[in-house]
Formats: structure tokens, sequence, C-alpha cells
């Protein structure tokens, strides 16, 4: 019954978000039979490095959704501090709910059932934004962010460059 709940549940997201769609990215399934796999592109948020870039990522929704958060992977090369090598995003809205065991988040900050595609989305971009070098995901991208600005910056532009040849 759960996967049954879950899927008219990301149906009528999905639905909601080809209606309406919202500024900064554009989300569609990666293959038309399994709800459960998103392909979403988010556009690089203005004023920030990102800025032009068209990064594509995918999201695996798990059966028991919304109880438990999907996992993004970005598909497209991407440089940032909360944004594993492998394009794994690791950003505390898609944690599992409850307490961090190790201290960093509050519950609160973590998975809520009522987060939606776009609520992570808005968090992800915002992310690019604004990135958190505390908890890096990428720890190279995060020292390079904190002691070298300069080198940061190019890598980010070299992946905007490249994301930009690929769309």
């Amino acid at each position: 019954m759960a996967g049954h709940q879950s899927a008219l549940l990301l149906r009528k997201q999905l639905t909601e978000l080809n209606k309406n769609p919202v500024e900064g990215f554009s989300a569609g399934l990666i293959d038309d039979n399994d709800i459960y796999k998103w392909e979403v592109l988010i556009i690089g948020p203005p004023d920030t490095l990102y800025e032009g870039g068209f990064f594509k990522a995918h999201l695996y929704f798990p059966k028991d959704y919304p109880l438990k958060p999907p996992k993004m992977k970005f598909i497209t090369d991407i440089w940032h501090p909360n944004i594993e090598k492998n394009g794994d995003v690791c950003i505390s809205i898609l944690h599992e709910p409850g307490d961090d065991k190790y201290g960093y988040e509050k519950a609160s900050e973590r998975w809520l059932p009522v987060h939606t595609v776009e609520t992570i989305m808005i968090s992800v971009i915002s992310m690019l934004a604004d990135p958190n070098d505390e908890s890096p995901a990428n720890v190279d991208a995060a020292k390079d962010f904190r002691e070298n600005y300069k080198i940061f910056k190019r890598k980010v532009a070299s992946c905007v460059r490249k994301s930009q040849e690929e769309v």
C-alpha cells in the first residue's frame, strides 16, 4: 500500500510542477514508466558563480516517500563543498528524520514528510548560492572555497562552461 500512496503523491507533484513551473529548475521522469526516478535540470542561480550553468541531477525516491527522503545525485560535473565528487548531494533537508548523531543538525533542519520536490530544489538552489563549508561533502572544494577562492571560481567556471556544451 505504501508504494501506491507514494506513487500517487509523486505523480501529483510532477503534474503540479509541469502545470506551474517553479523558477530555477525543470523536472521530469528519467523513464516514463518509473515515477520513483526523476531528472531535474537546475539553472545556475543568477548572481552566483554557477550562473549560466545547466546542471542535470537525478532524484531517487524510496517507496516509503514521503516518510523517507529521496537521494539526489548531480549527473553534470559540479564543483561545490556540499556535493560529493561522484555527484551525491549532501544537504540537511535530504537527511533522514530525527536528531543527528554527530550533533551538526537540528531535527527541524532534516527531512520532514511535508517536503516536496519543490522545497528540495529550492534548498539545493540556495545551497548553490551559499555553500556551507562547515561539514563539507567535498573537502577539496571546501578547502578551495575557504583558502583559495580564485581557484574555486576557476573550477566552477569550468563546470559551468562544460554544462553549457552538454545541454
